[in-house]
């Protein structure tokens, strides 16, 4: 009996720790997300500090692959309201992502493709590391857009009409 409440009481806690942080929303708007992957992320103190309070942006960010390594590219993390200029980080820096190399490898060959392109989904925790996830995506145009839209819209109301009855 006991052991089964401390389980019940650390599955609560894990479930604390894994909160959005930041989300691109748009991201799933214009692309199509063909593979995710979990990433950590080298972070400076006051960016943490900024992340945890929401002041993060993934809006226009995107991730590039430079000598074998994966870097986040027009991140908006706004500086720390209670740091000092010195002390502040600069908010559009180039943030170095964490990933295992064949991860790195496998993304380099996805990316090969013609239209395909490494977007940030979202920020979140994961017990007490900021993750990054990052979507291999392939954009979309405008009649797909509106399909989508579509689709949606019929989902909606299927699921307003089961609900009536």
């Amino acid at each position: 009996m006991v052991k089964t409440k401390a389980k019940n009481k650390a599955s609560s806690q894990r479930g604390k720790h894994n909160l959005l942080l930041a989300d691109n929303r748009l991201a799933r708007h214009q692309y199509e997300i063909l593979e995710t992957l979990e990433t950590g992320i080298e972070l400076l103190g006051t960016e943490v500090k900024s992340i945890r309070a929401g002041q993060a942006n993934l809006r226009d960010g995107f991730c590039l692959i430079r000598k074998g390594e994966l870097h986040l590219h027009n991140v908006h993390i706004s500086p720390h309201k209670n740091a000092g200029n010195y002390f502040n980080h600069e908010p559009l820096r180039i943030r170095k992502l964490l990933a295992n190399k064949k991860e790195i490898i496998k993304l380099r060959s996805q990316l090969e493709k013609k239209g395909l392109a490494l977007i940030p989904l979202n920020l979140h925790l994961k017990g007490c590391w900021i993750k990054v996830s990052i979507g291999v995506g392939k954009g979309k145009k405008l009649h797909d857009k509106r399909q989508d839209e579509k689709n949606k819209q019929a989902q909606r109301e299927v699921k307003a009409a089961l609900s009536r009855y």
